[in-house]
């Protein structure tokens, strides 16, 4: 990536950094998407209501344009854990019923589902990670007709595996499951179209690979399940008039808007909208590129210094999350001495995390590589 763009992270100044997949820092673009919003909230009050409730729907627009959805399939939800318990707490669920998920996916792909077997009567059926790998044949072996959801992640977030959401997402369609997906672990480094691969709904927070605030999550909920998934945290905003305020006995908004039930994280929908702009200004398929070539070269400087590479790099498994050990120094100790180093990673299931963005460099890599001890 050229020096224009690096110049518009002024972390890179600071760190080497490289924890994505944790926390990114935000870029000039959205740091002045918020400092704008809260200068005019601070100056005008509510005088800008209608500009930004203009400008919410341009985003809205935007993030269905990133994801290949329709605008009134996304809502904005205040984290990915709540866009995922959206979807689990209002399905009607029917004893017998079964979700199929993996048994490495993070807590908040794990937790809502358990809450709805433990009250229902539920099967929670889970793919096994081996050697940092889902296998695809398991997964679908583990659909049937009484699987109700498969809910996986884009992106695993203890391995960097990538699973095959094309190829799961056609055999969920063509029964009467519903295909849940939670992006936060990729959407942002690796292109992704929710039509082609058969998603029904997603979500996925800013603060990762989206380059934005944390506190604002882009949740999308296709129209083929819409009416199967009962709103249930609902308020003044879910229903389709609700500026008709004497008027509370409405039906459901007809789009995603039924799931924000009262006042948005204004701040975080724009600065969201800031960092898919600069996406969109980069491109979704050249970042990705860039960052498989990135990872393909991380991995290489990493085997020759004597580091297990735990993420899978078979094309299409390969993600911008690379997780590393070593037979010696425990990966807790090596994030330390980095840390120390001001290189930024993180440690996740005893393994070394290093998750690069479309702004850092080889020589950033090298830099890593070096400070590795052998």
């Amino acid at each position: 990536m050229n020096e224009e763009i690096r110049r518009l992270f002024p972390v890179t100044r600071n760190y080497v950094y490289l924890n994505h997949a944790a926390v990114a820092p935000i870029s000039i673009p959205v740091y002045e998407s918020i400092d704008r919003y809260t200068r005019e909230l601070l100056e005008c009050g509510l005088a800008n209501y209608r500009k930004w409730s203009d400008e919410i729907g341009r985003v809205r627009g935007a993030a269905a344009k990133f994801i290949g959805a329709q605008p009134d399939e996304i809502a904005f939800a205040p984290n990915t854990s709540s866009g995922l318990a959206i979807i689990a707490n209002g399905i009607e669920w029917q004893e017998g019923d079964n979700v199929v998920l993996a048994d490495c996916e993070f807590p908040a792909n794990v937790i809502p589902w358990q809450r709805i077997s433990r009250d229902n009567a539920i099967e929670i059926r889970r793919a096994r990670e081996c050697d940092g790998r889902l296998e695809t044949e398991e997964i679908l072996g583990l659909i049937d007709q009484k699987t109700r959801v498969v809910s996986l992640s884009f992106v695993e977030y203890a391995s960097g595996f990538r699973n095959d959401l094309a190829t799961i997402g056609r055999r969920v369609s063509e029964g009467d499951a519903i295909f849940v997906v939670d992006a936060i672990q990729g959407l942002g480094a690796l292109a992704l179209d929710v039509k082609a691969c058969s998603i029904d709904a997603l979500s996925a927070d800013a603060h990762k690979f989206l380059l934005g605030p944390d506190g604002c999550a882009l949740f999308y909920v296709s129209k083929r399940i819409l009416d199967r998934i009962r709103p249930t945290l609902v308020g003044w905003m879910s229903v389709e008039h609700p500026f008709y305020f004497g008027n509370p006995d409405q039906p459901w908004s007809p789009s995603a808007k039924r799931f924000e039930p009262g006042a948005l994280n204004t701040a975080g929908v724009l600065a969201l909208g800031a960092a898919i702009e600069l996406f969109d200004q980069v491109g979704k398929e050249r970042i990705e590129r860039y960052l498989i070539e990135l990872g393909d070269y991380l991995c290489e400087r990493v085997v020759e210094k004597g580091y297990q590479v735990i993420s899978s790099r078979r094309d299409g498994e390969k993600s911008a999350v690379i997780c590393l050990r070593h037979d010696r120094y425990p990966a807790e100790k090596l994030y330390e001495h980095l840390e120390e180093r001001r290189i930024i990673t993180t440690h996740r299931a005893g393994r070394l995390r290093i998750s690069p963005h479309f702004y850092n460099v080889r020589s950033e890599i090298d830099q890593l590589v070096e400070a590795l001890p052998a």
